[in-house]
């Protein structure tokens, strides 16, 4: 389906009026106003798409809240697609922090408050048997991309159950709105597999399935049951894992990514953007990726994933495997993670520090080796937090570490704001502006020592919409780590810092849509060198850049 050029439908009246894809509003001609039964019930004067963005932003900014604001935004993507997109598309750098992080993540612990319009489908538990009758319905026909969570892990605020559908309906806004992915490809699924947030539980208003979550066996059964559905319903679509706890976050990618075209975000898409920073970094620490020591906060799913490509791009310059992982502090709950920790997983495992490290380190008696141990003695170059610890990366730890590095790259990369690991401007403080800083959420520009200093959302939203884009328009049969370090390494490619040491790490989000085609291309050309590509060469460019969908009206007819 390329941009439209007329629309057919059967829809009349206010059937077509309260369909957010096809709605315009005030916006019909007289013509279609005669041919769909309108007149009457809209108003008699005849409006422009931009009238009714320039009415939405007024009123967008009339209001006092972040979750006033993600409210109204909701609501005007239940009410009509193409305003939606447009408003977004036009005030990226205002909308981005609305429509996703990180007010998203107060969007989904209060999403049973507001919920009113149906969006996407909800696959309970009760209705297991009939996951695939649901699916199965002809307004699911045009589906090429589907985004599913459990609600479990929602951004740094756990479990939110059903609250959880937020996040898949953000996620796929952002596939249309920063890469121009067709609305009507992209199906957020919620799999209500229960919740043990007892506040949702207890909550009278709570619209998900009031039950303790379901584990192991029953789990795995229900998850395979979806998975199988999906595969018959759409042979190639592309199914995007997110915000699943850390156990079943691995677990399930490393089971069904070669059985369905599928990624997890929190896993890949956070390991490419973090590898595409921390190698714009390198222009302006002038140390090279293969070089630099690497201390990682929060060693789960996203821990490891970021772990696990940022080695493979050090072997790409040279290292081998166990100089590359060699260069790696992960630190958990536990502490440092070294090979005797119980219970590591085995991708913890492969990046587990030998206790023959520790030989010269300083450390006190109690055994426990902490973070601050960690920078004081191994003196990284790059410190990244995926913890969801909010003032985890304190100032003594930021000041050990500037002691010892020239111009320390520190990434506090979790969600939401409530959750990072230190804020900007107290990093600028305690490295005495020395500090190259990326961070999860947005924050925009700070002010330090009376200049701007504009910070680098690290945030995934640069890589995942154009990461499905080129995965959907090369008819991908699987999601291969090549396919994700070439999307890294193309987002490395147009960062601002590589030409200019002044200029941010990361390109302006006014750029987004460029960015994402330029990231859809090299993935697009991963998958064909890899032979997992069915749409290949010109045709794989041509179809691409044709069918990227524009928010904008277009004429109707009515099917008779």
């Amino acid at each position: 389906m390329a941009q439209d050029k007329t629309i057919y439908t059967s829809l009349t009246g206010f059937g077509l009026l309260n369909s957010p894809a096809l709605n315009k509003g005030t916006a019909f001609t007289e013509a279609e106003r005669d041919e769909f039964f309108l007149h009457g019930l809209l108003p008699p004067q005849i409006g422009t798409l931009d009238q009714q963005v320039e009415r939405r932003i007024k009123a967008f900014r009339a209001l006092n809240s972040s979750l006033e604001k993600y409210v109204f935004m909701r609501d005007l993507q239940d009410h009509s697609e193409t305003i939606f997109y447009a408003l977004v598309s036009r005030y990226i750098e205002e909308m981005l922090p609305i429509v996703y992080t990180p007010t998203v993540g107060e969007g989904c612990q209060r999403f049973s408050e507001h919920y009113h319009t149906p969006r996407g489908v909800y696959l309970s538990y009760p209705n297991k048997h009939r996951i695939a009758q649901i699916l199965s319905h002809p307004r699911y026909d045009h589906i090429r991309c589907i985004v599913v969570s459990d609600g479990e892990r929602i951004l740094g605020l756990g479990d939110q159950g059903a609250g959880g559908m937020g996040i898949p309906i953000g996620k796929l806004a952002l596939y249309t709105a920063l890469a121009g992915i067709h609305p009507m490809w992209c199906l957020p699924v919620f799999l209500d597999v229960g919740t043990d947030n007892q506040d949702r539980l207890d909550n009278p208003l709570y619209i998900g399935w009031k039950n303790r979550r379901i584990r192991g066996k029953e789990y795995d059964e229900f998850v395979e049951e979806f998975v199988r559905a999906v595969r018959r319903r759409w042979p190639h679509v592309l199914l995007q894992w997110e915000d699943f706890a850390g156990n079943n976050a691995s677990r399930l990618l490393e089971r069904y990514r070669t059985k369905v075209c599928s990624f997890n975000d929190d896993i890949q898409g956070t390991a490419a953007v973090s590898t595409a920073t921390i190698l714009a970094s390198s222009s302006l620490t002038g140390i090279p990726l293969r070089d630099q020591r690497v201390a990682i906060f929060g060693f789960g799913s996203a821990g490891t994933g970021i772990a696990q490509l940022l080695a493979k791009a050090m072997q790409d310059q040279g290292l081998s495997q166990a100089e590359a992982r060699s260069r790696f502090f992960p630190v958990d709950i536990g502490g440092l993670v070294l090979q005797d920790t119980p219970n590591l997983r085995d991708d913890q495992k492969a990046f587990a520090q030998s206790r023959s490290v520790l030989a010269n380190w300083q450390l006190n008696d109690s055994g426990f080796i902490s973070l601050e141990d960690v920078v004081r003695n191994a003196k990284p170059t790059v410190l990244i937090g995926v913890s969801g610890q909010f003032g985890a990366f304190n100032e003594t730890i930021v000041r050990e570490m500037a002691r010892h590095v020239a111009r320390p790259a520190i990434f506090p990369l979790s969600n939401p704001t409530s959750r990072a690991e230190a804020t900007p401007l107290d990093l600028l403080h305690w490295t005495e502006g020395r500090a190259i800083i990326g961070t999860g959420s947005p924050w925009g520009t700070v002010e330090y020592n009376g200049a701007p200093y504009r910070v680098a959302q690290t945030n995934n939203s640069y890589i995942f919409p154009g990461l499905a884009l080129g995965i959907i328009m090369s008819r991908a049969k699987q999601v291969s780590d090549g396919m994700i370090m070439a999307s890294a390494k193309a987002l490395a490619a147009v960062t601002p810092s590589c030409s200019d040491q002044s200029a941010c790490l990361l390109p302006e989000m006014s750029r987004i849509r460029e960015v994402s085609t330029t990231i859809a291309l090299a993935v697009g050309m991963q998958a064909q060198q890899e032979g997992l590509a069915a749409v290949k060469g010109d045709t794989f460019e041509k179809a691409l850049r044709e069918h990227v969908w524009e928010p904008v009206y277009v004429p109707y007819r009515r099917r008779k």
